[in-house]
Parts: structure tokens; C-alpha cells; sequence
């Protein structure tokens, strides 16, 4: 029918079109975020496209919601301002016949949303939280970039090498400040290496420079000059903390339905069934009209998602907090928009009956 597939080719037009432009934003946000960490030193260069992709992936069910729900919006929302709407209307096809073709252009983005949510999520989620654990638990040497001022983990040190190792292994012009509650203590030296000994144990070996030992603000500072100073480094275990709910995966919350897991349920649960009912509500709030102002229904749609999205939070906060039961945190936001859908349905079918009675 000439109806659906011109409903169809627009609906996937609009959907690329927002998809890209939503997902450029979203993956400018998480790269600006990351360069700035790693410019700061706690996240390694080589890191930021395997973190990218990590939160790209834990990103995509709200790009994709968003996607659905302004494609079918803006779709329709043309259709009216253009008149097209009154031609379809004129001939018999009543409001509801756009939600099939509706649900047809939904249903499979809404099987990807869930797939991500329930599955490819979490699995990102931890994969980002493990490799995030071994960058913080480097130890400083792997921190140090020529030319660059590094923190330590603890924020306690500070290093500063001029050139970086060449084919010797070695660093030259090293410079390390050591702060602690009461006492500074800078070192300076021409070039420095790293010593592994048979048993594992690592050092940092620096040659021909100075120490300053003292506190700051008062004259007491010694001056010990060296031929070699060595540091042994202290190896960092991997953190041991318990997963973190995100990073669970499905089968592991239902095998344990604590409140904390019911209460992630609520929210994986609760994000696919909100991407279709967004669709389906998106075909009452396009209404334009011509004469009138054309921004007012995409303002009520973009409060409308954020209410929507915030109470299957809240939902999800109170589950985990014990205050209400999982039941009703699945049923309740959604029954809501149902309720919501069914008076915005009947009230653009009230004003014109003529076209429900063709239908």
C-alpha cells in the first residue's frame, strides 16, 4: 500500500539522519571527556578508543530511544505541515491506521535496544570497570610521558622526564617531587633506567644527580648529591571489590534478586518497553498546526521523554532502596503513558469524528 511504504522510507530516512546526529554527540561528549583525563594523566592515550567504544556501546539504548521516538515525531509532524495529513485524513484513513506502520518501523530497533540492554550492556559495563582497575593500578613508572608533568596515583608525587627511553632503555633529565604532610623532597638526575631483578622485584635506578630534603617554608633543606639512587618500585594488586550492579549480567540478577538487582531489572526492563511506547505516543503528540507555532509539540515531546525516563529511574531507586515492589516498579511508569496514549488517541479522534466514522 502506497500508505505504509511511504510512511516506511520516511521513517528510516528521519531515523538515520537523527541516529548520526545523536550519536556524533554522544561520541564527542565521551571523547572530549577522556582526552581531558588523559591529558591529565589518568587515562594512558592508548586507552581512550577501547573506552570510547565501552561507553559508546553502554550508551546506545538511550541514542536508539531517542532515535524512534523523534523519527516517527518529526515524520508525522511534517505530514501535518504540509497538509498531507488532511489528504489521508480526507480519505478514509483515520488516525490509529498509522500505528501499524508504526510498529513495524519500532518492533526490530526495539528488539536491538533490548538485546543491548540486557546483554551487550552490562557486558560493556564491565569490561570498562576492568580495564579502568588495571590502568589504576599501574604503578607510577607506566604513568611517565616524555615531556609531560605526572601525578602518581596517590597524588603525592610528581614526575617530569625530558626525553624518554631510547634503544639503552634509559631516560634523561628526571625530576621527581615528593610531597608528604611535613616534608618536600626533590630529586634531580641526568638519566635513569628501570632493573628488573631474577626474583621480579622492579627499581628505579637514577644516576649522577642531587636530593633536596627539607620542609617547605623554613631553611632546613639538606643537599645530598649521588652517582646512583635506588628506589624499589611497589607492585600494585588488582583491585578485588565486588562487581558493580550495572556490570551484572541478567541471568546473574535473577539469579540473586536483591533489591539492588531488582532494581537494575527495572531499569534494562523498563528501557525497550519505553522505546515502543514512545513510538506509539509520538503518533497523538505530532499534531501541528500550520497556522499555530511549530515548536510547541517537540517541546512537549522533549519533557515528556525526560519525565518518562526519570520516573522509570525513580522506580528503579526505589526498588533498590526497598521502598516499593518490583511489581508495581515494572507496571507502574508504563501503565502511565498507556493511560496517557489512550486520552490523546480519543481526543484527536473526538475533534474530527467525520474521518473515525469513514474508518
Amino acid at each position: 500500500m502506497i500508505f505504509r511504504r511511504a510512511l516506511q522510507r520516511e521513517f528510516a530516512h528521519s531515523a538515520a539522519a537523527v541516529f548520526v546526529a545523536l550519536f556524533a554527540i554522544l561520541i564527542t561528549t565521551v571523547l572530549i571527556r577522556l582526552l581531558g583525563q588523559a591529558a591529565g594523566g589518568r587515562v594512558p592515550s592508548d586507552a581512550v578508543l577501547a573506552l570510547i567504544g565501552f561507553g559508546a556501546v553502554t550508551e546506545l539504548p538511550i541514542v536508539l530511544t531517542l532515535t524512534v521516538f523523534v523519527a516517527v515525531l518529526l515524520s508525522l509532524s511534517r505530514s501535518y505541515r504540509d497538509s498531507e495529513m488532511v489528504v489521508w485524513f480526507a480519505a478514509g484513513v483515520p488516525l490509529t491506521a498509522w500505528i501499524r506502520p508504526v510498529l513495524r518501523f519500532a518492533l526490530p530497533l526495539v528488539l536491538v535496544i533490548g538485546a543491548v540492554t540486557l546483554f551487550l550492556g552490562p557486558w560493556a559495563q564491565g569490561k570498562s570497570a576492568e580495564y579502568q582497575e588495571r590502568l589504576d593500578s599501574r604503578d607510577d613508572t607506566q604513568r611517565v610521558a616524555p615531556g609531560v608533568f605526572r601525578e602518581s596515583a596517590g597524588a603525592r608525587r610528581v614526575f617530569f622526564v625530558e626525553v624518554g627511553a631510547g634503544a639503552d632503555g634509559r631516560v634523561r633529565n628526571v625530576f621527581v617531587s615528593d610531597e608528604t604532610e611535613e616534608r618536600l623532597s626533590v630529586i634531580a638526575s641526568d638519566q635513569g633506567f628501570i632493573r628488573t631483578e631474577p626474583d621480579g622485584s622492579r627499581f628505579v635506578v637514577l644516576e649522577k644527580g642531587r636530593r633536596y630534603d627539607g620542609k617547605p617554608g623554613t631553611p632546613e633543606f639538606r643537599v645530598m648529591e649521588f652517582e646512583r639512587y635506588v628506589v624499589q618500585i611497589e607492585e600494585k594488586q588488582l583491585a578485588g571489590a565486588p562487581a558493580k550492579t550495572r556490570s551484572k549480567s541478567t541471568a546473574e540478577l535473577l539469579r540473586t534478586p536483591d533489591d539492588r538487582n531488582l532494581g537494575e531489572l527495572v531499569g534494562r526492563i523498563g528501557t525497550p518497553v519505553a522505546a515502543l511506547l514512545l513510538a506509539l505516543l509520538a503518533i497523538p503528540l505530532s499534531f501541528v498546526n500550520p497556522r499555530a507555532g511549530r515548536t510547541n509539540n517537540l517541546l512537549i515531546a522533549v519533557f515528556t521523554y525526560l519525565i518518562y525516563s526519570n520516573a522509570i529511574t525513580v522506580s528503579q531507586a526505589w526498588v533498590s532502596q526497598g521502598r516499593i515492589r518490583f511489581e508495581l516498579a515494572v507496571l507502574l511508569p508504563h501503565l502511565c503513558v498507556l493511560l496517557l496514549m489512550a486520552a490523546m488517541f480519543y481526543r484527536r479522534l473526538a475533534v474530527s469524528p467525520f474521518w473515525r466514522a469513514r474508518a
